[in-house]
């Protein structure tokens, strides 16, 4: 009986290590919380913007406007990202580029890559509004794909993207995206850091 019990032990420890290989664990908690804030940044220029023209009509420039502030907030999260990232893993002691990081990296690439393209679209179609609505979905879809590299908790993000990403298709598309790009990083950035890195 103990045979067996140190054999189910060593199979434990096998299966533990196999699994901890196969996922991207340094990814930190405050990288999170940063995208979070640089997203509520974002959005209170787009507010800001959406007043100008509403008080004064003019629409001139207005795509190369969003397309910058969007470009600004997707650099600075990146940047966050991979700071704190890489912050976190030399804490830990653990290498930050491995295969698990790759294969993360490339199941994020595709979906929002694909999101990208199709936000494009719909601004060449005339129909920006759904854009709120289609950044969300892509970002849900991604984090999905993705959660087998990471964490689980991040497939409950991805989740709450997607549902937020429908909702905003209906009406409140700017309010529904700062709460999924803005409010649920920041929450889900705490938790996660509260749990793993505290």
């Amino acid at each position: 009986m103990d045979k067996i019990d140190d054999h189910l032990k060593d199979l434990y420890e096998i299966r533990s290590m196999m699994e901890k290989s196969a996922k991207f664990l340094s990814l930190s908690g405050l990288s999170g919380i940063s995208a979070g804030i640089i997203a509520l940044i974002g959005s209170f220029f787009v507010l800001q913007k959406f007043r100008e023209v509403k008080e004064t009509g003019v629409t001139e420039g207005l795509p190369i406007f969003y397309i910058s502030l969007a470009c600004i907030v997707l650099v600075l999260a990146l940047g966050s990202a991979i700071y704190f990232t890489t912050r976190n893993a030399k804490k830990k002691n653990l290498p930050v580029w491995t295969i698990a990081a790759k294969y993360l990296l490339m199941s994020l690439f595709v979906p929002l890559a694909a999101g990208g393209f199709f936000s494009f679209i719909l601004w060449y179609r005339g129909v920006p509004e759904l854009i709120f609505s289609a950044t969300l979905l892509f970002y849900g879809l991604a984090l999905l794909n993705a959660s087998r590299y990471v964490m689980n908790e991040i497939r409950y993000l991805g989740l709450i993207e997607i549902i937020l990403g429908l909702i905003a298709g209906i009406s409140y598309g700017l309010i529904i995206w700062t709460i999924g790009f803005g409010v649920m990083h920041i929450i889900y950035g705490i938790y996660m850091y509260l749990k793993y890195e505290k």
